[in-house]
């Protein structure tokens, strides 16, 4: 079943028409959520992210658009799905109604709520080969944009292109200063020694959600000195540790890239406290 304004449909069903907004220009964003045993992780920082952006875009904001409404009618949706007793990927996505050119005639909003089954309740290390490489075709834009959870994801959708056609399992994005941003699906850190670092926003990366979660992890701890700062492609083969993180998968260590290959100890030491901040709430 999907949920469409509140409505649950059967996934078969069509729900949009050609003049769709979304579809036409990408003028929508999402939110990808795990659930686990009736939480919603982080569900607070991917709502007020999500506020934010609206605002950002120009969408008007339904008054029923609140916490406790967007998070009932997700649990509805994995309800009518028989998910309730396991983990499960949710996407909300909120598209602008359709009219207008590029212009839009109107700035109301519907949504959408997508479910499906996962396999772990909670974030783990999957330790497989897992090798990148830099995707240099096209470049991340250092705008308020690309920090936006938007459909707009031309640059990804080449790049996961580009990594399937030569057997990586990701590629590494670069903004227009030649800088590292991000991975395909999420966010990039770096570990040398005690140092951990990852680009900041002003670069061009997704404000992230564990992104951010993360950051304050490591800023609280005696173990690491977290830095964010700019990150140079020739920076990579120095260092001791690559590791990816987005709210589905939490963290994903790298393997290689290029000639060098990482280990992933401060993964590892990071994934539980991941875990346990992610069950506080």
């Amino acid at each position: 079943m999907v949920n469409y304004n509140g409505e649950l449909l059967t996934e078969d069903k069509p729900i949009f028409t050609n003049n769709n907004r979304a579809f036409k220009y990408g003028d929508a964003l999402f939110e990808s959520v795990r659930y686990v045993n009736g939480t919603l992780f982080f569900w607070e920082d991917h709502y007020f992210r999500l506020m934010a952006s609206m605002r950002i875009l120009r969408m008007e904001i339904p008054m029923e658009f609140t916490l406790e409404f967007l998070e009932e009618e997700i649990k509805k949706t994995i309800t009518s799905n028989k998910l309730d007793s396991g983990a499960v990927r949710a996407r909300l996505t909120v598209f602008r109604n359709e009219g207008g050119l590029y212009t839009p005639s109107t700035n109301d909003v519907s949504y959408v709520i997508e479910t499906s089954a996962m396999e772990s309740p909670f974030f783990i290390i999957n330790e497989g080969e897992y090798e990148v490489e830099l995707f240099k075709d096209y470049y991340v834009n250092k705008d308020m944009l690309s920090n936006l959870k938007s459909t707009n994801k031309m640059l990804n959708v080449v790049a996961g292109v580009y990594a399937e056609e030569n057997g990586y399992a990701n590629c590494l994005l670069v903004n227009t200063d030649k800088k590292v941003v991000e991975a395909i699906n999420g966010n990039l850190f770096l570990v040398k020694g005690n140092e951990i670092k990852t680009p900041p926003l002003s670069d061009g990366c997704m404000d992230g959600i564990i992104r951010k979660n993360l950051m304050k992890i490591i800023a609280g701890s005696e173990e690491y000195d977290l830095v964010e700062d700019s990150i140079s492609p020739f920076e990579l083969q120095k260092v001791d540790e690559l590791f990816i993180t987005n709210s589905i998968v939490g963290i994903q260590p790298i393997s290689k890239y290029r000639k060098k290959e990482f280990e992933a100890k401060v993964a590892k030491s990071l994934v539980g406290k991941l875990n346990a901040k992610a069950r506080i709430g």
